[in-house]
C-alpha cells in the first residue's frame, strides 16, 4: 500500500522532485510548460472513464474522497486524514483547485448547511487557507515572470550565489478566491480555490462566467450565513441570468459573451504584469 501523503503540500513537492533552487516553496504543483489546452480537462480518457464508471457525473468527486491514493500528482495535489485537494477538472482560471472534506457525515451535505457547524467550518477555514498559500505559489510559477511585482524577486531567484533571504515580490494570494457555489453542480462537498484571471477555455458560457463573478459565489469567509442571507435562495436572485460585468474594469457586457471573452484575454494580460 502506498503511504499516505503529508498534509503539507511543501512536503509533498519536496519529495517528489527536488528544487533546484531553495526557493521552489511549493511552486511546483504542475511540471513547468506553457498553460495546457484543456480538451479534457488535463485527464486522459482512462482517468475520465475511471472516475465516470464508478460515480454519476454528478458523483464524480466521490473517487478522488475514496480514493485519492491512486491518482497522480497532477490531478490529487495532496490528502490526509480529513482532506483532498485536486486539480478542477475543467479549470475556469489559470490556476483552480478544490478542496474535498472527506467526513462522511458532511461530504454528501449542501455547503451552507454543513457549515452551519461552527466547529466544521473552523476546520475547513484553517486547510483553505493552506490551499490558498498552494495557489498563489503556483500563479508566481506560472506569472511571475511577467510581472512587475514579481521582477526584483525573479531576479534574487537567478541570483549567483543565491541570496540568503529572498524579496517578498507580489503578494499573490491576493489574486486567489475561495469560497463556494450557492448552488453546487457536484454533490460531494467542495471549496473552489481559484485564481481571479477567469482566463480559460473552459469558461464557456454566462453561467460559467456569473458562477464566479456574482454573489453566487459565496467567500468562505462569509460563513456560516445568516438566515435571512439572499444567497440561500440563489434561483430568487436569478445571479447566474445577471448581465456580464467584467470581474477587473467593470465593464458591462450585458449578454455578449464572445466580447466578453476577447476582453478578458486583454484584462488577463495586463492582469498578469501588474
Amino acid at each position: 500500500m502506498e503511504p499516505e501523503r503529508s498534509s503539507d503540500p511543501r512536503a509533498t513537492s519536496q519529495v517528489q522532485k527536488q528544487p533546484a533552487k531553495r526557493d521552489a516553496f511549493a511552486e511546483l504543483l504542475s511540471p513547468k510548460s506553457k498553460q495546457p489546452k484543456h480538451s479534457s480537462g488535463g485527464l486522459s480518457k482512462d482517468i475520465q472513464r475511471k472516475v465516470y464508471g464508478v460515480y454519476k457525473p454528478r458523483d464524480g468527486l466521490g473517487t478522488y474522497i475514496a480514493k485519492p491514493e491512486t491518482y497522480p500528482p497532477n490531478i490529487v495535489v495532496y490528502y490526509n486524514d480529513d482532506f483532498v485537494v485536486i486539480q478542477d477538472m475543467f479549470p475556469k482560471s489559470t490556476v483552480h483547485l478544490l478542496l474535498l472534506p472527506r467526513d462522511p457525515e458532511k461530504t454528501r451535505l449542501h455547503p451552507v448547511e454543513a457549515f452551519d457547524d461552527a466547529k466544521f467550518l473552523e476546520k475547513v477555514k484553517l486547510e483553505v487557507n493552506n490551499v490558498c498559500a498552494l495557489a498563489a505559489g503556483e500563479l508566481r510559477r506560472k506569472h511571475g515572470k511577467y510581472s512587475g511585482g514579481d521582477r526584483v524577486r525573479q531576479e534574487a531567484l537567478d541570483a549567483e550565489p543565491p541570496l540568503e533571504t529572498l524579496p517578498v515580490g507580489r503578494h499573490w494570494e491576493q489574486d486567489i478566491m475561495c469560497g463556494i457555489h450557492a448552488h453546487p453542480s457536484m454533490n460531494h462537498l467542495h471549496v473552489h480555490v481559484i485564481s481571479v484571471d477567469r482566463y480559460s477555455d473552459r469558461l464557456k458560457h454566462r453561467k460559467h462566467y456569473n458562477s464566479f463573478s456574482t454573489p453566487f459565489f459565496i467567500d468562505i469567509n462569509d460563513f456560516p450565513l445568516t438566515e435571512e442571507d439572499p444567497r440561500r435562495d440563489p434561483d430568487r436572485q436569478g445571479y447566474l441570468r445577471r448581465s456580464l460585468i467584467c470581474w477587473r474594469c467593470g465593464r458591462d457586457f450585458g449578454n455578449q459573451f464572445t466580447a466578453l471573452k476577447r476582453h478578458l484575454e486583454e484584462e488577463f494580460n495586463e492582469w498578469r504584469q501588474l
